[in-house]
């Protein structure tokens, strides 16, 4: 039988975004060498499958786009004060968009980790 490594499994997505069942079942169906994991919680889960891979798991771990996020953020709380004060309703449509584009934008980046 062949070593079983993280690549080999061609995973969709990043462990961490896998829900608990998810893991099960790929600790059933590819990762044999993890037994009973049908009772195990998902953060337990994840700690065997690292263990079993060899994954060191880096504590506060910082998003490099943090500086840009806290920007955006704050120019976000500047424009919802501005949106307040706007009479037109066609502006604060306007206002509306820019600050849904901006929110979008921070969330991407967030995921971009």
């Amino acid at each position: 039988m062949s070593e079983t490594t993280l690549e080999s499994l061609q995973l969709k997505k990043p462990l961490e975004k896998m829900t608990a069942k998810e893991l099960r079942q790929l600790c059933l169906e590819k990762i044999p060498a993890i037994v009973g994991a049908s009772g195990m919680q998902k953060e337990e889960i994840l700690a065997k499958i690292k263990e079993v891979f060899g994954i060191k798991e880096e504590p506060g771990a910082v998003s490099p786009y943090k500086d840009q996020i806290a920007t955006l953020k704050r120019t976000i709380r500047d424009l919802r004060g501005k949106k307040l004060a706007i009479e037109s309703r066609s502006e604060r449509e306007v206002m509306r968009r820019k600050i849904n584009k901006l929110k979008k934008r921070t969330r991407r980046l967030a995921r971009a980790v």
